[in-house]
């Protein structure tokens, strides 16, 4: 029996001095996946420390922008008049990304931290893993693959970043607020997540005594469609296959400002700026879908078993540009 210490921080101040106390010290928050990684042997923390009960839970609208505390649940976030009225791509990616029983418990911080879910990292027993041990190598490379990235990776690492929350806020320049021992912090969440190509023991910019204190989601035009398109094996709670959130603004057939992102294919929630390049300025039309989805995935890297996830993506763009669009020829 592995054992450890367990600490309930009251306030946010009180997390960042006991991180910044212990290089060893883990976080426990909802939807991080900590305690199946620790149930796993993956991690094994001397020290625990809880933070589910600082007060980060609130959502408020300031503005054009929708601010989220990082405690704030999936559940909570789907449910807010805002997100319904302005951020349909949010919303559908919050009701598609999880059982309500898990929307319930799991956060909006603890989302955007989860782990991958590469089958690899998660099990000990297997010795080459760049993620757990750099330098050991990517049992995936050679291994079974289906549901690893091809955006953002190489040899050295293949692991697929799972949340589809963040494909959709990715694609609306949400930034990540960060509190530390010293000072605060606002990182564009298009720059907080690290590719596996770049530094597969590294996910993303947070320094270890640092905590997301709260997501700030730019709320679109008003005249903006939006939403999100996830392909999966089954309809029922699973991980996407290939995911597409998009944002359009449309004036008299023309395309006057596009986001997109990208999930089920990037080492990091992928934010598609090649195909906003092709789109914006251009018609609303098929063909200008088709040209976008081809920039899009023109730099993929695949190994076998990962292949079919090229034209999978660029259809399931090229499907829910259509969609927002309304338009189909």
């Amino acid at each position: 029996m592995r054992t450890f210490d367990y600490v309930r921080a009251t306030d946010t101040q009180e997390a960042v001095r006991l991180l910044a106390d212990d290089p060893a010290a883990s976080c426990l928050a909802g939807g991080t996946t900590q305690l199946d990684l620790m149930k796993d042997g993956i991690l094994e923390p001397p020290r625990l420390i809880d933070i589910t009960r600082l007060p980060l839970h609130g959502i408020e609208r300031r503005g054009e922008s929708l601010h989220v505390g990082a405690l704030a649940t999936m559940e909570e976030l789907a449910a807010e008049p805002t997100v319904a009225e302005r951020l349909p791509v949010v919303r559908e990616s919050l009701l598609l990304g999880a059982s309500v029983q898990l929307r319930n418990m799991a956060t909006i911080g603890g989302n955007l931290l989860q782990r991958t879910r590469c089958r690899y990292f998660r099990d000990p027993g297997v010795a080459e893993c760049n993620k757990r041990s750099p330098g050991s190598g990517c049992a995936a490379v050679m291994g079974a693959a289906r549901m690893h990235a091809v955006l953002g990776v190489s040899e050295r690492c293949i692991a697929l970043h799972a949340s589809d929350l963040a494909v959709a806020l990715v694609s609306l320049d949400a930034l990540v607020h960060i509190q530390g021992p010293t000072q605060r912090r606002t990182v564009p969440l298009t720059e907080f997540y690290i590719t596996a190509a770049e530094s597969p023991e590294r996910e993303n910019v947070l320094d270890h005594a640092e905590l997301i204190t709260e997501v700030e989601i730019p709320l679109p035009p008003p005249t903006a469609r939006s939403g999100y398109l996830k392909v999966r094996d089954r309809v029922s709670y699973e991980f996407a296959l290939t995911s597409a959130a998009v944002l359009l603004v449309i004036d008299g057939g023309t395309i006057r400002q596009a986001r997109v992102g990208l999930g089920g294919v990037g080492s990091k929630p992928w934010r598609a700026y090649e195909a906003e390049h092709v789109l914006t300025g251009a018609l609303a039309t098929t063909a200008t879908f088709l040209d976008a989805a081809e920039a899009t995935m023109r730099d993929a890297w695949t190994v076998p078993g990962t292949e079919f996830k090229v034209p999978l993506a660029r259809r399931t763009l090229v499907r829910e540009l259509q969609t927002v669009s309304g338009v189909t020829s």
